[in-house]
């Protein structure tokens, strides 16, 4: 199951500030000089979710585990990283094995903060990286074709020809100047094969943190405008974050934050909203397990059928899967926990068709024997 985002930007952005304040950690060396993060960091970041706490107050358990994302710190990226600049091959690798790429950009002047390209420009930043990218995509399936056409050649591979031919076309694409997310053909069965071996960076969601300071946090600049104007034409997300301010946010308790955040008029820390948006983009959802020893949100596919999300507890929960007796989320805090809700009718008992709800409280019968 994908749950990796990648976050990727020019050096000096803000990438690793972002890491400490989503893992909680220093362990992101933040510095002001470029290539600081030369090996990637990796964290598992808990996923925000209220509807834990409040199955907790019902339930009293041991402890709550949430659901996670990792998040991978790869460092900045800079024009010629295709060609290996600023060791980039290394670093356009990695981006490889996230599922989504979260882009900081930077969107605030301070003078005591260089910036590699000399001057603030969102969008400029921006094609840089995605430049990069897209030239990286574009030698990875130059190197396929010439593999494809020999196989084609042969004359006894015909699904060479047919991978041969979407290649080629994609490679078209390529070359005008086109990202592959935006392909036509990506419902084809060689593309798709294509691109589970080749892991396309062109063709991963891309979440935008418009990197502001304290006061572009209260008021929109002309450079989050800008990103949020492309980010538009694009169908990509963009989220205003303050590195800074996240930062400062590690430190204080949950009801100190909530307070912070009122004083600077902000419902949610831009980290937290990256966070359940990257879950979203992933295609994931929670269920829930609620008993004494632990209040637990496990983490599946949206569409899953109900023994896939018993597999994610344990294989023998899939293999010898009976049934599941499922409460729905508002039912089981309605009525104030399992025994009531089963009381009241709300409990009810799901077979191998059924598909998993998001928040869905499930208890699992199965047979071990099976």
């Amino acid at each position: 199951m994908g749950l990796s985002i990648g976050i990727v930007g020019l050096p000096n952005v803000g990438k690793s500030t972002t890491f400490n304040a989503l893992t909680k950690t220093q362990n992101a060396q933040a510095a002001n000089y470029p290539f600081c993060t030369i090996e990637p960091n990796k964290a598992i970041v808990p996923v925000p979710d209220e509807r834990l706490a409040e199955l907790a107050k019902i339930v009293n358990p041991q402890k709550i585990q949430h659901s996670v994302i990792e998040f991978v710190d790869i460092a900045g990226l800079v024009k010629g990283a295709s060609k290996g600049e600023g060791l980039g091959n290394q670093f356009l690798g990695n981006i490889k094995e996230t599922e989504v790429i979260l882009h900081i950009v930077r969107c605030f002047v301070d003078s005591n903060v260089t910036h590699i390209e000399g001057n603030i420009n969102p969008l400029r930043d921006i094609e840089v990286i995605e430049t990069e990218l897209l030239l990286a995509d574009m030698q990875t399936l130059e190197k396929r074709i010439e593999k494809l056409i020999r196989n084609a050649k042969s004359g006894n591979d015909k699904k060479a020809k047919l991978d041969l031919q979407i290649a080629q076309s994609l490679l078209k694409h390529i070359q005008e100047g086109n990202a592959v997310r935006d392909f036509q053909e990506k419902s084809n069965e060689s593309f798709i094969n294509l691109d589970k071996e080749l892991r396309f960076l062109t063709n991963k969601t891309i979440i935008y943190g418009a990197n502001v300071d304290e006061e572009g946090l209260r008021e929109d600049n002309e450079f989050f405008n800008s990103l949020r104007d492309y980010a538009k034409k694009t169908n990509s997300e963009v989220i205003k974050i303050c590195s800074k301010i996240e930062e400062e946010l590690v430190g204080l308790t949950q009801e100190e934050q909530k307070e912070f955040l009122q004083e600077l008029g902000i419902k949610e820390s831009g980290l937290d909203s990256i966070i359940r948006l990257g879950f979203e983009k992933l295609g994931l959802i929670s269920y829930f397990t609620a008993g004494v020893k632990e209040v637990r949100s496990w983490t599946i596919h949206k569409g899953d059928k109900a023994p896939i999300a018993a597999g994610v507890i344990h294989q023998d929960f899939e293999k010898g899967f009976i049934k599941a007796e499922v409460i729905a989320y508002e039912d089981f805090i309605q009525y104030g926990g399992e025994a009531k809700a089963k009381e009241a009718g709300a409990m009810r008992a799901e077979g191998k068709d059924y598909i998993v709800k998001d928040g869905d409280i499930i208890h699992f019968r199965f047979n071990v024997s099976k």
